[in-house]
């Protein structure tokens, strides 16, 4: 890793579902919180190939050497050299009141926001804000639900170095979009963001394999139902590398309503 190498100490906050790499294997984008409390975007994680005790969790801390990401001008990306990456807290914080006090100077008070801010000052590209409500979750298929004979020959390659993981990267052959309004006079009209959220990914795949047909009850029952009454919902926001004005959800904060008022997000 060329360019000048920096140890950086990260909060994970975001971890999206894997999909083939453009150089490598595959990828996972993987965002946090800096011990500095500043948005870092982390890549290339092909997490899955990491050693098992480089296997961090959401709410963890690691410590990383990083080094300004060149090919990506977002300014909160950074390069990442996956060898050095080093779990600091053998447990993740567990609590939602510890989640919420590194989340509180972050938070932003609405999509607009965030879009407005990035517009004149080139950052924030990673965020987080509460939408005033979810209006659906919408299930798309995807146009192609398989993986093409390109991006196979990716997966099917075998790293230098790493440990091979269990299985091969399924595809998720559907996009979770989520239709919802801010808090915002400036909010004309609702939005609509696909989520690429990892743990949506594995429990479609679980539920898949428990359920069969009936998944999309259960999934639904999750990630709408209850995302709506029973959880305080945030979203974590980013944008695209390559279409700058594109945002997408990269993760979801759903801590319990009940504690709604004991620490609120304030921006």
């Amino acid at each position: 890793m060329t360019g000048t190498v920096i140890t950086k100490r990260v909060l994970v906050t975001v971890r999206t579902y894997p999909i083939p790499a453009r150089s490598g294997i595959e990828v996972s984008c993987t965002a946090g919180i800096t011990s500095e409390g500043e948005w870092i975007r982390l890549f290339p994680i092909p997490y899955r190939f990491l050693a098992h005790d480089q296997r961090f969790t959401k709410y963890q801390s690691i410590d990383v050497d990083v080094k300004k990401a060149t090919s990506d001008t977002r300014p909160e990306s950074y390069h990442v050299n996956p060898d050095s990456i080093r779990i600091v807290d053998p447990k993740p914080l567990v609590s939602w009141l510890s989640k919420r006090q590194y989340l509180a100077a972050l938070q932003a008070p609405s999509m607009e926001y965030l879009i407005k801010a990035r517009d004149e000052h080139k950052h924030p590209t990673l965020g987080i804000f509460k939408p005033k409500e979810i209006l659906k979750l919408e299930i798309q298929q995807e146009k192609e639900p398989d993986w093409t004979a390109t991006q196979l020959a990716k997966l099917r390659q075998f790293p230098m170095f790493g440990t091979l993981p269990r299985s091969e990267l399924v595809k998720i052959p559907y996009r979770w979009v989520y239709h919802y309004i801010c808090d915002d006079l400036e909010c004309s009209t609702p939005h609509k963001m696909s989520c690429t959220d990892w743990e949506m990914g594995v429990s479609y795949l679980r539920w898949k394999e428990k359920y069969g047909g009936d998944w999309e009850s259960k999934f639904r029952e999750t990630y709408e139902t209850y995302m709506k009454e029973r959880y305080d919902t945030h979203f974590y926001v980013g944008t695209v590398h390559g279409h700058p004005n594109s945002w997408i959800i990269v993760g979801l904060f759903h801590p319990p309503k009940t504690l709604q008022g004991e620490l609120p997000l304030e921006a």
